[in-house]
């Protein structure tokens, strides 16, 4: 990766500032659950997205997403303008973050109780 694609980091040679920063990119509630539904599913709408991420409401994806894209994670494209359309897709940064968010979830389904579908919709 050349250096104009990396981005910067605020704690250079602290020997955590590289776990530090890339927890501030994918440590936000939604940010690793929309990331892994880019990278399983491609380039997704905004509704579509919405639908495949269960649970998150339209301000906090569009917040989550303008995030995502200012971080170079997520690229934006209007695919027509009548009606507006609008799709979501992981940049060549956000795809490099597969074996991060695949960790996380082959972590979870390893040391996590399994959430019954009648508790989680109860909360």
């Amino acid at each position: 990766m050349s250096e104009s694609e990396q981005l910067p980091a605020w704690c250079p040679g602290d020997g955590w500032c590289s776990i530090t920063a890339t927890a501030s990119l994918v440590g936000k509630k939604w940010h690793p659950v929309i990331i892994h539904r880019l990278l399983e599913d491609g380039p997704l709408g905004f509704n579509a997205l919405q639908e495949e991420v269960d649970g998150i409401s339209s301000k906090v994806l569009s917040e989550s997403l303008d995030d995502l894209e200012e971080k170079q994670l997520v690229s934006r494209t209007i695919v027509s303008e009548k009606p507006v359309r609008v799709e979501y897709a992981l940049t060549d940064l956000g795809q490099s973050l597969e074996p991060v968010v695949t960790a996380l979830a082959e972590w979870g389904e390893q040391h996590l109780d399994p959430v019954e579908e009648e508790a989680s919709s109860i909360v």
